[in-house]
């Protein structure tokens, strides 16, 4: 499943590829979030032709709708969004305990107490029990069920159910979640392998910013017949504490397995992280930035929706499905509310990010970082 093409001299940075029935995966590699089984603004199709070669999608809300009972009858998330190539689903538990605990805001700011809202209504061994923000329809989240749900979507990637503490959590609370947690991944396994569906589950490495809890963490799930390994839970206040994290857990996971940080991809981030081994980074970072109106650039990023390219008439892209249009004209689109802006500006993230991760490979398998 996972083929480790070079092992940087420099540090754990390293190329690999990543084997699954719908293709492969270069890495270290991008990928983007399709929350409902779509990336805003952009078709499936298009999006093959930037090369995406993994995309990202959200369990809880395919959940509460269309339901993952609808995706199954049109033959799994890949058809239904057509889409030949990779997919990774998480648990839905990321989405479920934000609203427990809080906004991700309020969770870097420290204010994150715990809230249900009416939405989260009781968090058990079990799972939890969680209202659809839709209709109110009471919906419990079980290991099982989680898993059971990511059958039905068909995706390549699936992830256990885990519970995501805040990061402002005491140590008996902490320690509290983080043998609950463990114990649920392993019933999750557990459903897994009773029909794996030609599907592969990643563990969640947690333990908050604890090192030596990271590296227990580690030390319990690397006797558990997992595929990969993820890296979650709360990651820290700042990117330097987050990478610190990173940098403590990743000697402790086995090298012939893939690494993903989960819910992380801004460009500082990937640079922070890619020395430390992680092999694939998620994040909604470039398509919300795109319909911002921000491009990412080598020279960093520009706001096209300033009045300094109103007059500009030359490309500010070189993505092949964008380069034809000015920066004049994707200006005025911005300005004149046209949908065509996000298509074209999130189109160009996209393939700012592909090429990115090309030059990440490039560079590793030259040892230069």
């Amino acid at each position: 499943m996972f083929e480790l093409v070079h092992q940087s001299t420099k540090s754990a940075a390293r190329v690999g590829r990543i084997h699954t029935p719908h293709g492969i995966i270069e890495t270290p590699n991008f990928v983007p979030v399709a929350t409902n089984a779509a990336i805003k603004a952009v078709d499936a199709h298009t999006l093959a032709e930037v090369g995406i070669q993994l995309m990202f999608c959200n369990t809880y809300h395919l959940l509460v709708h269309p339901g993952a009972d609808v995706v199954q009858a049109a033959g799994g998330l890949h058809t239904f969004m057509q889409r030949n190539a990779p997919i990774i689903t998480d648990s839905g538990g990321f989405q479920v305990f934000s609203l427990a605990y809080g906004s991700v805001h309020s969770e870097l700011k420290s204010k994150g107490t715990k809230k249900h809202d009416g939405c989260v209504l009781k968090i058990s061994e079990e799972g939890a029990l969680f209202r659809s923000y839709r209709d109110g329809t009471p919906i419990m989240l079980t290991p099982e069920s989680s898993v059971q749900a990511q059958k039905a979507l068909g995706a390549d990637i699936i992830i256990p159910l885990d519970e995501l503490p805040p990061y402002h959590i005491g140590p008996q609370a902490l320690l509290q979640s983080f043998n609950r947690t463990h114990r649920w991944q392993e019933r999750s396994l557990i459903e897994h392998k009773a029909n794996t569906a030609n599907q592969i589950m990643y563990a969640v490495v947690h333990g908050g910013t604890d090192p030596a809890l990271r590296a227990q963490s580690c030390a319990i799930l690397r006797k558990l017949p997992f595929d990969g390994f993820s890296i979650g839970g709360s990651l820290g206040k700042t990117r330097d504490e987050m990478a610190q994290v990173v940098a403590a857990t990743t000697p402790h996971l086995p090298a012939p397995f893939p690494r993903h940080l989960l819910g992380i991809g801004d460009l500082p981030s990937i640079q922070a992280c890619i020395p430390f081994g992680i092999d694939t980074f998620d994040s909604s970072y470039p398509t919300k930035c795109a319909r911002h109106g921000i491009l990412l650039t080598a020279q960093g990023p520009l706001n096209i929706t300033s009045s300094r390219w109103k007059h500009v008439h030359e490309p500010v892209s070189t993505a092949p499905l964008c380069r034809h249009y000015s920066a004049a004209y994707l200006h005025h689109l911005f300005k004149a509310h046209e949908l065509a802006a996000y298509t074209l500006a999130t189109i160009h993230n996209l393939d700012y990010m592909m090429q990115l991760m090309n030059d990440y490979r490039e560079k590793i398998l030259q040892n230069q970082i």
